[in-house]
């Protein structure tokens, strides 16, 4: 097939391309480079298969495609928050023109909805009949409602038009090509132990994450978009729940380590359990987590770590 991923020369969005050109699929990989890099898909280039487009979906773009993944979306409070008006609009005027495509050419569309869509959770672990609890106001909400409005454009082209949909909602996903400098707490914590400094530990680390290594997720991804009668949405994350400081202890560890927790205050609206229940991924498409989070982060680690020895 002929396929688009936007957002795909980043972290998540490279790993999809990469894996989309070994099953023998033809790959467009559009993206504005904000928080993308060529060097997350410069092992891609020589695929005559692959092809990259600089363009930013908040502007219209006609591609003839079967399928469109629409990852393409900041998605670190260090970048989203940077621009809290362009988050917004990549998430709407983004969804709609890519929406406005799938139409146009009849492909199928799966938007990288979140886990954010549950805000600060009332109820745990996280189903998808959950409706949330989210700060339509705080610093985070151009993240969040963005991606609460994407799913309602999705299923109100699907009603409307009969767009052919798929929504998934990822919950924290690492490994090997993740972004520095985004602020997050796996990149945060591997950087600062690699470098033997603090590790910064925001609130008292009791706040629990579930981290699922990114091939399964891309894994549960290409699953969901060739379902053929579920259109979701979709949890896909690991259900094993840790907190954030069994979460750094960890990390010491795997990297010997000499460093050391300092704790600072916890962000507004930052969410004190996330953990995503997978039932319906069980049932629907045969998917769940295979990686474990140590050999996970052992891979994320090394790869940190030749990044750092190359400078």
């Amino acid at each position: 097939m002929r396929i688009l991923v936007t957002g795909g020369a980043g972290f998540i969005g490279s790993h999809l391309c990469e894996r989309l050109l070994d099953e023998g699929h033809d790959v467009i990989c559009l993206d504005n480079f904000f928080t993308g890099s060529k060097d997350n898909i410069i092992h891609l280039m020589d695929n005559h298969r692959f092809e990259v487009i600089r363009h930013d979906i908040v502007e219209p773009i006609l591609l003839e495609v079967d399928r469109i993944y629409n990852l393409a979306c900041p998605a670190s409070p260090v970048h989203y928050q940077y621009n809290p008006v362009k988050t917004v609009k990549t998430s709407v005027m983004g969804t709609i023109n890519m929406l406005g495509m799938a139409k146009r050419v009849k492909a199928r569309i799966l938007q990288a909805s979140t886990s954010e869509v549950y805000g600060d959770p009332q109820i745990h672990p996280q189903i998808e009949g959950y409706w949330g609890n989210v700060n339509p106001i705080g610093i985070r909400s151009c993240y969040d409602e963005g991606k609460r409005v994407a799913e309602t454009l999705m299923m109100d082209y699907h009603r409307q038009n009969g767009v052919d949909i798929r929504i998934i909602r990822i919950f924290n996903t690492y490994g090997p090509r993740m972004a520095e400098n985004d602020g997050r707490v796996v990149s945060n914590f591997i950087l600062q132990a690699l470098r033997n400094e603090d590790i910064t530990m925001y609130g008292d680390g009791s706040q629990t994450r579930s981290f699922c290594f990114v091939s399964d997720l891309v894994e549960g991804m290409i699953r969901m978009m060739e379902c053929a009668n579920f259109i979701g949405p979709v949890n896909l994350g690991n259900p094993t729940e840790n907190s954030i400081l069994e979460f750094a202890e960890k990390i010491v560890t795997i990297t010997n380590s000499c460093s050391s927790i300092v704790y600072k205050p916890l962000p507004q609206d930052d969410p004190k359990q996330r953990q995503p229940d997978i039932t319906l991924a069980g049932e629907k498409l045969g998917w769940k987590p295979t990686v474990a989070l140590e050999d996970g982060l052992r891979t994320t680690a090394a790869y940190f770590a030749a990044r750092i020895a190359r400078r």
